[in-house]
């Protein structure tokens, strides 16, 4: 007892501290400011995909509540407009630009990472370099290309130009996932007789298996979303999705209500898409911060 009588404040428990108001004040600004960059963020796309719903008397007001209606996606998927066929040229341009390009992407990443040799690093930046070359500068070259050799306004013509796009941000966002791999389990596959291809097949790719998946989301969303050489390489038969919000143009100007059901048809592929593989997205993403 007299022992406890003699307990000292610092031995006894700390009682918990409720919050000041300073802190309380500053947890309500902090949350505020997120809400607020929400909403900045949020908002425009809400008001696309409202809008695209809205009927045609509804379209140039700011009312929120109005009835629904599909009417303006029936319109661009009708015979007349035909964006069906828009939107399957970009999925076929898109999906054989990244089928190609992750493959390719992946070796000579691996050979980069792995692999020192003469002129490696040269080679290396030179891959780098064709991506801060501007799309205005090569395009003329390409349409002249590929009008010579009968190629014009055709996928395949798409196909390669974005493969000399995507490929060399494929080959730098790769090998720096595979530099992230220590040597070591590589090493140890090869001790227990394992050879290079099954090491790459049985221990590399499974082990960077999220960073490959983030830059193949990154590759077809380049591809889906580019424009510039999608206008001047394509004609008829080869339009992308980008290409139909041109024929959202008539007699009272821009046909909004087009204009914004094509958007959507434009983003909603690419929300699905990384909400289906979000956790491999952020695996992806914060693959290698430390090594």
């Amino acid at each position: 007892m007299a022992a406890t009588a003699q307990m000292t404040r610092s031995d006894r428990p700390a009682r918990r501290r409720r919050p000041t108001w300073r802190k309380v004040l500053g947890t309500t600004r902090d949350k505020l400011l997120e809400l607020a960059v929400l909403l900045f963020i949020v908002f425009p796309i809400f008001w696309v995909a409202l809008t695209s719903f809205k009927p045609l008397n509804e379209i140039y007001t700011t009312h929120i509540l109005v009835p629904l209606t599909l009417d303006n996606y029936r319109t661009i998927f009708s015979e007349t407009m035909q964006y069906q066929r828009l939107a399957l040229n970009s999925l076929i341009i898109s999906s054989s630009t990244v089928l190609i390009a992750i493959p390719l992407g992946l070796a000579a990443a691996y050979v980069f990472a792995r692999f020192h040799f003469r002129g490696a690093t040269v080679l290396l930046i030179a891959v780098l370099v064709t991506q801060f070359i501007p799309p205005l500068v090569i395009i003329i070259p390409f349409f002249t290309l590929f009008k010579g050799i009968g190629l014009s306004d055709s996928r395949l013509a798409l196909v390669i130009v974005y493969l000399s796009i995507v490929l060399p941000y494929s080959i730098w966002m790769l090998r720096g996932f595979i530099d992230a791999l220590p040597v070591e389990v590589e090493e140890a596959a090869a001790v227990d007789g394992c050879n290079e291809i099954g090491t790459l097949r049985h221990i590399t790719l499974p082990l960077v298996a999220p960073g490959i998946i983030t830059t193949l989301i990154f590759a077809f969303i380049l591809c889906w979303n580019e424009f510039t050489f999608a206008l001047i390489l394509t004609g008829h038969d080869s339009r992308m999705l980008q290409m139909g919000l041109f024929a959202t143009a008539g007699n009272r100007g821009i046909l909004l209500e087009q204009m914004t059901a094509t958007g959507m048809i434009v983003m909603v592929p690419m929300f699905i898409l990384s909400f289906l593989i979000r956790r491999y997205f952020i695996e992806g993403l914060t693959m290698g911060a430390v090594k």
